[in-house]
């Protein structure tokens, strides 16, 4: 099992890398053998990410605005460049917005939302699936969360675009595994990360009580760790896991279970 789930030899294009799952996931699929295409925003640490993987890791850092078609294209024809090859896109790059309830969201906040978290899963698929279609092989994991398959108070805007996530996933793997490329949804539940402490600050003047109502109502009564992410996007991406295809697995813990 141990080599089926190596990724020895793959190239691995992750958006929004120098956050907190991108980041985590980038490191450990480096440590599995992967070459990493690290995407995420100027002013975003890239260098930084870049040093935190194994010494004898490859790594092409690319500065890109996911909301931007030029960018997306330029970063997956600078994959193609540095490596020859797209194996992996973690379609990961996403934003919380605002915690809010519907009447108050401002419409360019919501709209900065959709942009992110749906336009830029939309254009990395436009432009990643023509290489992995040219190659005959590829998988593709868009992360999307929980809250794609449940609702909650505050967060219309980042609700809606991650069962957006959910909804394109399933329909690009209906087009996609008949030319061999593997179409894939990952939904982590609460994560100690910017994200959540964002999330809890906006529902509650006590953040801290906040992370604890949220924890409470996890079955394993916790939150999970980026690393846990980490694993089950590198599994996935695997060859190991070469019949799973677009299926939506959630990391959370129990939460979507109860």
């Amino acid at each position: 099992m141990a080599e089926r789930t190596s990724l020895q030899g793959k190239v691995a294009l992750i958006t929004g890398a120098a956050g907190a799952i991108g980041r985590a996931t980038a490191i450990l699929m480096a440590d599995r053998g992967a070459a990493i295409v690290a995407v995420d925003r100027d002013g975003s640490d890239l260098t930084g990410l870049a040093a935190a993987l194994p010494p004898d890791a490859r790594c092409a850092p690319v500065t890109a605005d996911v909301r931007t078609e030029r960018d997306v294209a330029a970063y997956a024809a600078a994959a193609v460049k540095a490596f020859g090859r797209i194996d992996i896109f973690v379609n990961n790059a996403g934003v919380e917005g605002m915690v809010k309830p519907v009447e108050d969201y401002p419409l360019d906040a919501f709209r900065a939302v959709i942009d992110i978290n749906v336009i830029g899963v939309f254009l990395g698929l436009k432009h990643v699936l023509p290489v992995m279609y040219a190659q005959g092989s590829g998988c593709i994991v868009n992360m999307s969360s929980i809250a794609g398959l449940k609702g909650t108070p505050g967060l219309s805007a980042y609700t809606a675009s991650k069962h957006a996530v959910i909804g394109i996933t399933r329909s690009v793997a209906a087009e996609a595994g008949p030319r061999g490329v593997r179409v894939l949804s990952v939904n982590p539940g609460p994560i100690e990360s910017r994200m959540m402490d964002s999330i809890n600050a906006g529902q509650s003047p006590d953040a801290a009580a906040a992370h604890a109502a949220v924890a409470a109502m996890v079955p394993q009564q916790r939150y999970g760790r980026v690393e846990e992410v980490a694993e089950l996007v590198a599994f996935l991406s695997s060859d190991a896991a070469g019949y799973c295809h677009g299926g939506i697995y959630s990391v959370d813990g129990g939460m979507c279970a109860v």
